[in-house]
């Protein structure tokens, strides 16, 4: 009897060490092939708010969505095309972010600061990404993410010049003004913002130092015309 008492409370044991909890048990929503893959590049974008891009790994991935590491490459060929597909997420939703603000209408002065407040909203509401930008930039050879940042800078930066020639049309801003100066400098302020908060994890005081900030470089596009260089 001591010998059965003994077993069943091995069972017991046994089968409480099996017992798995309703938790456990309730089953992933099942989403389709395109949500998954959504949902893979916006764990992607998480991780690289504390991460780097090259300490990144497949199992991570798979570890934050919740799926095993071989049904992250069902959506996947390979990590490359899951990189693609984070590039062409960021391409795709700054830019929707970026072309909103351009087109609420407006003044061209309150376009440009509303456009300047989108851009650093966005970065403030997705750290990572300029962690993944500033990683494949720092790359020595071209690839095609460098023309595709490259395109959507220069088309970004053009859209800037007409609002900036359109100020100075309307007397908003100085006919001396360089508006390709000025365009550059516009995008080289939120590039520090940005690097600003990459640095000291600053993201969530973002968007009101760039409400600080843009008057200043408001007064840079005012300032004195440029003197002659000897």
């Amino acid at each position: 009897m001591k010998y059965v008492s003994n077993k069943l409370l091995t069972l017991q044991a046994m089968n409480a060490n099996l017992s798995i909890s309703p938790a456990v048990i309730q089953k992933r929503p099942r989403l389709s092939a395109e949500e998954r893959r959504r949902e893979v590049v916006a764990a992607v974008v998480e991780l690289a708010r504390d991460n780097g891009p090259e300490a990144i790994t497949t199992q991570a991935i798979a570890d934050r969505v919740g799926v095993t590491h071989g049904a992250l490459f069902r959506h996947f060929h390979d990590k490359t095309a899951m990189w693609a597909a984070v590039f062409d997420w960021v391409q795709a939703e700054l830019g929707r972010v970026v072309g909103e603000a351009f087109a609420a209408g407006g003044d061209p002065l309150a376009t440009i600061e509303r456009v300047f407040l989108a851009h650093v909203g966005f970065v403030a509401l997705h750290p990572g990404v300029p962690r993944i930008l500033f990683h494949e930039l720092q790359r020595p050879a071209d690839t095609a993410f460098h023309d595709h940042v490259r395109s959507m800078i220069g088309a970004y930066r053009e859209r800037l010049c007409v609002l900036l020639r359109l100020a100075k049309a309307q007397g908003q801003l100085p006919q001396h003004l360089d508006e390709e100066a000025a365009a550059i400098l516009f995008l080289g302020t939120v590039q520090g913002l940005v690097v600003q908060s990459t640095l000291f994890h600053g993201e969530a005081g973002m968007l009101d130092a760039a409400r600080r900030i843009f008057p200043l470089l408001l007064d840079g596009f005012r300032g004195a015309p440029p003197r002659d260089v000897a």
